[in-house]
């Protein structure tokens, strides 16, 4: 499923956007899919995660998505984790880690917050290398393209 996340990055980066890709997972099979598009979209909340949410609970009909499972290449930052909370998912897989806003244990873990209402599993670093090529590559490029 992790690949199937980084095929959607690959689309993120395609359209000038930071290359993270989401799959949204309900009973083993693709519910949704999401990639970034928060510049193209001039919208903040446009995020990779956000995107395949939106899409899957339209198709189930309900904001809730208990049995659902959630991949993403990059660690959530806080708005993302806080929505798949009250999303209710069961687990959320991510690949690189982020530490300069990462909501999944780079910066602050909501996850792990037990005052919160509702707890989802997680699992972090799944193909981190892979997934964080792709943000270096992205980034690196446009370094050179700024020169």
């Amino acid at each position: 499923m992790m690949r199937l996340a980084i095929d959607q990055a690959h689309n993120a980066a395609a359209s000038g956007e930071v290359p993270v890709g989401a799959i949204l997972v309900h009973r083993q099979k693709v519910l949704a899919t999401g990639f970034n598009q928060p510049i193209g979209s001039h919208d903040p909340t446009a995020h990779a995660e956000i995107q395949a949410l939106r899409a899957g609970a339209q198709l189930l009909g309900n904001y809730r998505l208990p049995e659902c499972e959630l991949y993403v290449t990059l660690e959530p930052c806080a708005m993302c984790a806080g929505a798949m909370l009250h999303a209710r998912l069961a687990r959320v897989v991510w690949g690189a880690p982020d530490p300069k806003t990462g909501a999944g244990g780079g910066v602050l873990d909501l996850f792990a917050e037990t005052r919160l209402n509702h707890q989802t599993k997680v699992l972090g670093g799944v193909l981190a290398n892979e997934c964080g090529a792709l943000l270096r590559e992205f980034f690196a490029s446009r370094r050179r393209a700024a020169r």
